[in-house]
């Protein structure tokens, strides 16, 4: 559970990092590795909405800022867990968009198939400061590829369709709500 975390964390952080001045929509199957680890799934992302799937996880998650929620839907169970959405929870896992500094155009490279324009571009969290590469498609902005620059992680995107549909963004109806289970010594988490 840890790892799939670490994972989706790295997704969103790619996602995050995509130019903010567009109104991204798309879906891809996606490669994230960390470290030694590599890990595939897929991914839906339509403004601030988005919903990531790990291959072999049982859930996939759906990020719904504009509802200030989370949802684990567990399809299997046909059921889900809803979380509130805080953006300062976010920033803390490292998830929310980041305060871009720089971005410096170092080339072009193709990238899975895609032509790519490579930047090297600085983001501020919380007074740390991090360089990545990223890749952004020519001609349709989707970040095809991001990186750390010591080479730690990175998520790419392939077989990517520049549409998404809106039912990617919702619970599956007929699913019932779970109650997120208490961990021992964790204070209980606020519900939506």
């Amino acid at each position: 559970m840890k790892y799939g975390t670490k994972l989706i964390a790295a997704v969103c952080l790619a996602l995050a990092l995509a130019l903010p001045a567009y109104s991204l929509e798309f879906a891809a199957d996606m490669i994230v590795k960390h470290g030694n680890s590599k890990q595939t799934g897929n991914t839906a992302m339509k403004g601030e909405k988005m919903r990531t799937q790990m291959t072999g996880q049982p859930s996939y998650t759906i990020v719904r800022p504009d509802k200030r929620v989370t949802w684990m839907v567990m399809p299997g169970q046909r059921s889900y867990m809803e979380m509130k959405y805080d953006p300062n929870q976010a920033v803390q896992a490292g998830n929310a968009p980041k305060a871009e500094v720089s971005r410096k155009l170092i080339g072009s490279e193709t990238v899975n198939g895609y032509p790519a324009k490579k930047y090297e571009v600085t983001v501020k969290t919380g007074g740390k400061t991090e360089r990545i590469f990223q890749w952004i498609a020519t001609g349709f902005e989707i970040p095809v590829k991001t990186a750390a620059v010591d080479g730690s992680w990175s998520t790419e995107y392939l077989n990517i369709k520049k549409t998404a549909a809106d039912s990617l963004f919702e619970v599956p109806a007929g699913y019932q709500k779970m109650s997120m289970p208490a961990m021992p010594g964790m204070p209980k988490m606020p519900r939506h």
